[in-house]
């Protein structure tokens, strides 16, 4: 149920967003909340309306085709003298302070609450559900909650830099937050930066286009000023020479002073070929540690723990069903617990067997009637592409086989997790840089070629539905 944000004679942007997003937090997806909405900066007031920034243009194209009507709804429920939200850029920021409105009337004069004195203490920027407690550890997460919670008790002793990688969603973000979360309650005067890589590229290129020694002190100092360094998702920095070498400084800086650096990717040191070789070798200085795909019993507990804390009763019938149908990514798997619960609530059913959480989850499951190996991926490639195993397998370089093996190379790191070395021996005994090449070629092509994309996709759908 939506509070009622009472009208007075003072108004305050953070205090008022953090309202807003309490409130959305409950009504919207959670993967959705936290990828779009979680990372809005309240900015200004601009006569009646609310203005938010987004991290880059993409996320506001997203964000405005498809919540800004739900974000709205909940702003103007909480305010009645705001009568609509808009979503900018960074670039854009200096252009709506220069006409913020210092008065709503309705709501009063608004007041900055960036604008503390040095004894207040700042809002805890992280996520509050991301803690220690509220990580369920298994076998294939021990050793990375284990170092991130040695880290936070001794930042800067001997695991710097701490280095996490995993695939999509399987809790590295959460530990990064669950060290902040620590580290703002039992040491508050430790000074912590969080930053993702794209967020770290964007204030580069805003500090390089100003051309202005101020801006350019202000990136270097919030950078090196701090106790605690955390760069999420390195691996985006690829192609990013300037800021590949703003960061081998910043690096450089930290490690010399004793200060914590942490940094998360999507893979290990050795395996980011697109970064410099100086940066990939100060990655591995400290302590490298992953996190793997965790095993049913470890998905049924992280299950059971969100539905607790949701305060719903999941039985172990529909958690185990869960778990069985979501077995590579956390937050996919709790996206699809919250669809029961949305479920149950809407209906005002109990949702406690199998066949009532197939229903309800009918739109969003994929029946599967057997798994998945490396030879359904080479052969439907092949069937595709109309090539032969044996030339998919061969040293042919032409157009026509390349791009299919590299497909199928791309296919299996991607949905079974191969070693690249057993992968690299599937294809005739290549070595495992050759597959690194291969998967990130593909990686990128998808960020970029519509036809690479399509072309992807029809594979993926005819291996799942083969």
């Amino acid at each position: 149920m939506w509070i009622s944000y009472n009208l007075s004679t003072m108004i305050g942007k953070e205090e008022f967003w953090a309202d807003a997003k309490n409130e959305l937090s409950k009504i919207m997806q959670a993967i959705s909340y936290e990828v779009w909405v979680e990372k809005l900066e309240p900015l200004c007031f601009v006569e009646d309306t609310f203005v938010l920034v987004a991290l880059t243009q993409s996320a506001k194209r997203t964000i405005d085709d498809k919540y800004l009507k739900t974000i709205t709804e909940v702003v103007k429920s909480l305010n009645g003298a705001i009568n609509s939200v808009e979503i900018i850029t960074p670039d854009k920021k200096d252009e709506y302070l220069k006409k913020q409105t210092d008065f709503i009337p309705g709501a009063g004069i608004v007041v900055d609450n960036r604008k503390k004195t040095a004894e207040t203490k700042t809002k805890n920027p992280f996520v509050d559900r991301y803690t220690f407690d509220s990580f369920v550890m298994g076998k294939s997460n021990n050793y990375a909650l284990l170092a991130a919670k040695t880290v936070a008790e001794n930042p800067g002793g001997k695991y710097n830099p701490l280095f996490i990688y995993s695939g999509v969603g399987l809790g590295k973000t959460h530990l990064l937050h669950a060290i902040g979360n620590y580290l703002y309650k039992e040491s508050p005067r430790t000074k912590v930066v969080y930053v993702n890589s794209e967020q770290m590229v964007n204030e580069f290129v805003q500090m390089s286009m100003k051309k202005n020694s101020t801006e350019s002190n202000h990136f270097r100092e919030k950078y090196r000023a701090c106790d605690v360094l955390m760069v999420d998702d390195v691996q985006f920095l690829a192609k990013r020479e300037q800021t590949q070498e703003a960061l081998f400084h910043i690096f450089n800086d930290l490690y010399q002073s004793n200060k914590q650096i942490i940094l998360t990717s999507d893979r290990s040191p050795k395996e980011l070929v697109t970064l410099e070789e100086r940066l990939r070798t100060r990655f591995a200085w400290g302590l490298t540690v992953d996190i793997n795909v965790p095993d049913t019993e470890t998905r049924i507990a992280i299950l059971k723990t969100k539905a607790f804390h949701e305060k719903f009763n999941l039985s172990d019938e529909v958690a185990t069903f869960i778990a069985e149908n979501s077995t590579t990514n956390i937050r996919e798997m709790e996206g699809l617990l919250n669809k029961i619960i949305f479920f149950s609530s809407l209906t005002n059913h109990v949702i406690d067997t199998e066949e009532l959480a197939r229903e309800a989850l009918q739109d969003f499951i994929e029946e599967k009637d057997d798994t998945i190996d490396a030879s359904d991926i080479i052969d439907t490639v092949c069937k595709y592409f109309n090539i032969s195993k044996s030339d998919i397998f061969s040293k042919k370089k032409t157009k026509n086989i390349v791009e299919p093996r590299m497909i199928a190379i791309y296919l299996i790191t991607e949905m079974l997790g191969i070693p690249l070395v057993t992968i690299g021996q599937m294809f005739g005994g290549r070595d495992h840089t050759t597959i690194i090449h291969a998967r990130d070629k593909i990686s990128e092509a998808l960020n970029e070629d519509k036809r690479m994309k399509i072309v992807v996709a029809d594979i993926k759908n005819m291996i799942l539905n083969r």
